[in-house]
């Protein structure tokens, strides 16, 4: 009777349209796919990335173009051992409404369009939610393709981490020079300096560069970068923004100054930066 029950069901399964078939089919992959990159955005909530699809893409470029001798520079570190000066030069500099945002700055996408319309060029309107997307998970270039992709993984992000965490990620993955990737690294090749001890102007020149920074150099700053740079600076010592930056973004930096009681080799603890180096807003997080 079982036997019977089964080759009725497969009989019944071959007679159901081929539309059907197929569509069930894109039903199950657009799930598995939604599990899967869910799953992976929820383990980099906890588990610093070992590597970015930027990081990839540089290396697989530097292997087809015979560059023997590239060598990438990344190491992670985690935000509370980061000057707080960096990730405010970033805000101000990239997406001032990072902490208040859900991922997109709509105002922002409105005005690129209006000037496109208007004929000129088409200028980038990324938040820093979406850039972490992209670094992350996808590729370089400008297509609908990956535009789209960029916006699922940036609801993703701001569904599943912190805006915390979300800054922490994208200052270490970020690429600061040519094979340069992230705070660490980038304070060290350019200011001989570990992250925790960038200055407001060196924070400034770093988030200078981001726009281009195979052609941009935050140790030989051209004209463009010195402008931008003292722009950020100006940007970043408005207590308004400060205070939003350190309240969204930089409030569980108490609890991981406090945890880090021995101080790595060469690395200060964070709790002994002095107060000049620390933004009002974030006063309460550092005492």
């Amino acid at each position: 009777m079982n036997q019977d029950g089964r080759m009725l069901n497969l009989r019944q399964a071959q007679r159901r349209p081929l539309w059907r078939r197929l569509l069930r089919l894109v039903c199950l992959a657009a799930l598995a796919w939604l599990a899967l990159t869910w799953l992976c955005v929820l383990m980099l909530r906890f588990v610093p990335p070992l590597t970015s699809a930027f990081m990839l893409e540089r290396r697989v470029s530097a292997l087809l173009h015979g560059e023997g001798d590239f060598a990438l520079k990344y190491q992670w570190v985690p935000l509370a051992r980061v000057s707080t000066e960096l990730p405010i030069a970033l805000v101000a500099g990239e997406d001032q409404k990072f902490p208040t945002h859900h991922g997109f700055d709509l105002q922002a996408i409105a005005d690129a369009l209006d000037e496109a319309d208007e004929g000129e060029r088409l200028r980038g309107a990324s938040t820093i939610s979406q850039q972490a997307a992209k670094n992350l998970f996808l590729w370089g270039g400008r297509s609908f393709v990956r535009k789209g992709l960029e916006a699922y993984f940036t609801v993703l992000l701001e569904l599943t981490w912190p805006k915390q965490r979300i800054l922490e990620v994208y200052l270490n993955i970020a690429e600061f020079g040519d094979g340069v990737y992230g705070a660490q690294a980038a304070a060290q090749q350019f200011f001989r300096k570990n992250a925790a001890q960038l200055s407001a102007h060196e924070s400034a020149l770093l988030a200078s560069v981001l726009p281009n920074p195979k052609k941009l150099h935050a140790d030989r700053p051209s004209p463009y970068v010195q402008r931008h740079s003292e722009w950020i600076e100006r940007q970043g010592s408005h207590a308004t923004l400060r205070n939003r930056v350190c309240e969204s973004a930089l409030a569980s930096i108490a609890t991981a100054a406090e945890q880090a009681t021995t101080p790595r080799p060469n690395l200060p603890p964070a709790r002994t930066r002095s107060p000049a180096h620390r933004p009002d807003g974030c006063r309460r997080t550092w005492s």
